[in-house]
């Protein structure tokens, strides 16, 4: 597994987030039965660079807490089941370099995160952990566009942040 982690900001990465990062995308993944084999880029920024990315990318200017930018496609109506993920199909997707198969970018704005780690009562850790999972499932092709998406979501982030310890 390869996380890439960027760091724009101020704010110290200490060991325990750093592990806390790594025990989530691998629960995540676990969840899904995604091979561990990953590369996924994570990059910390602040609220003026979350807005620019926001804009150009999805023409809302605004900040916004994260945003999450999935490498694979995935089908409308794919229906996820027990069995195990496979890679077939997928080879433009494999780092040549490290077999990892690359899902995606995960942009954090940490002044966002600080901001509701108060307004939700909880450590910056629980919302680091908690914008984390959430962006591992958009990463996979899940979304919450609809009242059913949102709850499978949600029920899923919230057992991976039970798992690793950052219950609510």
């Amino acid at each position: 597994m390869n996380i890439l982690i960027k760091n724009s900001t101020s704010f110290q990465l200490t060991e325990k987030i750093k592990n806390l990062i790594n025990q989530i995308v691998v629960q995540a993944l676990k969840e899904e039965k995604y091979p561990l084999n990953v590369e996924i880029s994570l990059s910390f920024v602040d609220n003026e660079e979350i807005r620019k990315i926001n804009k150009e990318y999805r023409n809302i200017d605004k900040e916004t807490d994260v945003l999450s930018f999935p490498l694979l496609e995935f089908e409308e109506d794919n229906e996820s089941d027990d069995n195990e993920f496979s890679l077939e199909g997928l080879e433009e997707y494999i780092n040549s370099e490290t077999g990892d198969l690359m899902l995606g970018d995960i942009i954090i704005s940490v002044d966002k995160a600080k901001e509701q780690a108060m307004e939700y009562g909880h450590s910056i850790e629980r919302e680091i952990g908690f914008l984390i999972s959430h962006s591992m499932f958009h990463l996979m092709g899940y979304d919450h566009m609809n009242e059913e998406e949102e709850k499978e979501m949600f029920e899923k982030q919230e057992k991976v942040l039970n798992l690793v310890g950052l219950k609510r």
